[in-house]
């Protein structure tokens, strides 16, 4: 017997590899061994179980039970070709018996140190240039840093001298035995590990949470039918970077670790306001969690489900309580549809409807007007050039007239235009990063704003500028209206309601964009213009009714059903976004960029212009005005040196600003493409 025992000594000592340690370390550890080395086979005739609970003292004499290594489950592991003593390293032969631990057994070990060996080993293969062979190393080394800053890292509240789980807790060193990382995520050994976790978690350490997931859908996947790929504790908690989960680091992550697995769920949740002020980083509006619980996870169908349709009301309220300046959930509530999207017309029929209405009026006013844009710059340029070797004719303006301007726009309409061209950027600034949560710039604009209640603020406040701007022109044109009513025409030369005339100068043009007319002459009113005016009154009227919908959810769904709230949503956001690229693309060129007015129109500003640009731009309202002999009552003098350069700056500012925000809107939906 004795014979075999040394034989086996023998045999061990000749197999022990250490596949992440040097040939000189393996020799260095072997020249220090005792004569009778405690190796492996020596360790587990006491430690394999066997014989039994083997009893220990502490530092204070307290007797506890010693560790039982199962000898197969330890040679499948990771750690299965490494001795004991590698680890244990204050475990000494005493007496060259190979039997017994150190002389004083009351002498606490010392604590064996997964984190610095596996660190000390990724140092030494990059040292050695071998990192490439085992990456793994890494891998276990970017673990231990996140494990570190973890909630498990901490010391436990009832024994400060131990962090609230360590390595071995949810590894068990012993018989660690990860799957292979090269293999396939569906492979037999993997699944079996997945399904491992949620049982390790939970016995150990968080019994309640256990029984609470085991009736869950989430935990009969998982427990009952062993599907391996249903949530398990390390992809809500994560394995190594567990935090408090009443961090904001924790909120803010987990709806994107449920959108890992349902992820259409996830993008129509990141389309609502939820998930746009999550996505923007401020984490104190609904995740997944607020709605569907967290380990109590039902299916919606399922009665005690939080969000069941009996359940439903009761949920939102919980958040929109009628405290804290939240309005009290009002029954539209019940049927908002949080996960609504504009891909099923049988599931969200209005939501389809209102989709498909706001792509046919961007595609078609975008597809017009920027095919206009196009030929007309072509056009107008090659015509300059072809200007450029002629001899200059001189005007034909009366010598008396010459150097005046007429006047085109009274100081009123002037600061109505300003007042509206602010607000309308002011709104865009501070709705963009909602719109474009997930844009580079989202986050950075939405804190330099002082955050969504700032930005929200400052939002509405100019929303309200914009629309009083607008309802005072309309109550301003009412009057001009009723007190001339008589002499007023709907469709004369001065009215900007479109009429035979602006059809036949919109074909006039694009027969002049191809070479095939001239250049029709235009009255007061250009059909251009007269679109850029009445343009404003369908998409205030669209911008306002759906943003006071969005601003006051209480009152409105109080008696509108909440799917309303969706088509809102939908129809505020693509109308802005009409808006927004129209105005700084398109109208844009029709007033500044151009080749007869680039860079700079400064009309609106200045409200003059000069006599001979408006006889070239409106010579049959010119023509008219000298046979009625009213030219000469229109003329002013032209603006001050002082004046222009003051409107120069103006405009030049308002340009810059209008093509950055089309620029960071340019970013945003190429981003969400």
């Amino acid at each position: 017997m004795k014979k075999m025992r040394t034989l086996l000594k023998v045999l061990c000592a000749g197999a022990l590899a250490f596949g992440l340690m040097s040939t000189a370390t393996v020799q260095a550890a072997t020249a220090t061994a005792t004569p009778a080395p405690l190796d492996n086979a020596t360790c587990l005739t006491c430690h394999d179980g066997s014989k039994g609970k083997l009893k220990g003292a502490d530092a204070q004499g307290k007797q506890h039970d010693l560790h039982a290594v199962a000898p197969d489950a330890f040679a499948k592991g990771v750690h299965g070709k490494m001795e004991c003593v590698i680890c244990h390293t204050d475990i000494k032969d005493n007496a060259g018996t190979g039997k017994s631990h150190q002389k004083n057994t009351a002498e606490p070990l010392k604590k064996v140190d997964c984190a610095g060996c596996h660190e000390v080993l990724w140092e030494k293969v990059q040292k050695e240039g071998k990192a490439a062979e085992h990456p793994r190393l890494g891998t276990v080394v970017e673990n231990i840093a996140q494990y570190k800053k973890s909630f498990h890292a901490k010391a436990n509240q009832d024994d400060e001298t131990k962090p609230n789980a360590s390595c071995d807790n949810c590894h068990d060193t012993h018989s660690f035995n990860v799957p292979a990382a090269n293999l396939p995520k569906d492979s037999p050994e993997r699944a079996a590990w997945r399904l491992s976790i949620s049982k390790n978690c939970g016995e150990s350490c968080h019994t309640e949470q256990l029984e609470t997931y085991s009736e869950s859908v989430h935990g009969k996947e998982s427990l009952e039918k062993h599907n391996p790929k249903a949530a398990v504790c390390s992809d809500c908690h994560s394995a190594h970077a567990v935090g408090s989960t009443s961090s904001n680091a924790f909120k803010l992550a987990i709806s994107s670790q449920c959108g890992s697995c349902h992820e259409a769920n996830f993008a129509s949740y990141k389309a609502t306001y939820h998930g746009q002020i999550s996505t923007l980083g401020y984490a104190y509006t609904a995740k997944c969690y607020n709605c569907h619980g967290s380990h109590d996870i039902l299916r919606a169908e399922d009665p005690e489900s939080k969000v069941h349709p009996d359940n439903r009301m009761k949920m939102c309220r919980s958040c929109h309580s009628g405290k804290k300046d939240v309005p009290l959930a009002p029954d539209g509530f019940a049927t908002f549809q949080p996960h609504g999207h504009h891909n099923d017309f049988n599931k969200y029929p209005q939501i389809w409807i209102a989709f498909q209405i706001m792509v046919q009026l961007l595609v078609g006013t975008f597809g017009f007007f920027w095919l206009h844009t196009l030929l007309w710059f072509f056009r107008e340029y090659k015509e300059r050039q072809a200007r450029k070797g002629q001899p200059h004719i001189k005007s034909d303006i009366p010598a008396n007239m010459a150097g005046k301007h007429i006047q085109r726009f009274s100081p009123i309409w002037r600061l109505g235009h300003l007042t509206f061209a602010l607000s309308l950027m002011i709104l865009t600034l501070t709705g963009m990063p909602l719109f474009y949560p997930e844009a580079p710039w989202a986050s950075h604009l939405m804190s330099a704003l002082g955050g969504p209640h700032i930005a929200g603020k400052i939002h509405r406040v100019f929303a309200v500028i914009f629309a009083g701007v607008f309802f005072w022109h309309l109550a301003y044109m009412a009057y001009r209206i009723g007190k001339n009513w008589k002499n007023f025409k709907f469709f004369g030369p001065d009215s900007m309601v479109p009429n035979l005339k602006d059809a036949a100068d919109m074909l006039g043009m694009f027969k002049w964009f191809f070479g095939k007319g001239p250049r029709p002459k235009f009255d007061r009113w250009t059909y251009w213009e007269k679109f850029d005016y009445w343009a404003p009154f369908w998409g205030v009227t669209i911008i306002g009714v759906s943003g006071l919908v969005m601003w006051l959810p209480g009152f409105f769904g109080s008696f509108l059903p909440g799917w309303v709230f969706n088509v809102a949503a939908i129809f505020h956001g693509e109308e802005a976004f009409l808006a927004v690229v129209f105005l700084f693309t398109v109208h844009f060129f029709n007033n500044h960029f151009r080749p007869d007015k680039f860079p700079l129109e400064v009309v609106m500003f200045t409200g003059t212009f000069s006599l001979e640009e408006f006889k070239h731009e409106h010579p049959l309202e010119y023509q008219r005005l000298v046979d009625s002999g009213e030219l000469e009552s229109r003329l002013v003098d032209a603006p001050s040196p002082a004046k222009m350069k003051a409107s120069r700056i103006l405009g030049f500012t308002l340009i810059a600003f209008g093509l950055t925000l089309l620029t960071l809107v340019g970013i945003g939906f190429f981003t969400s493409l």
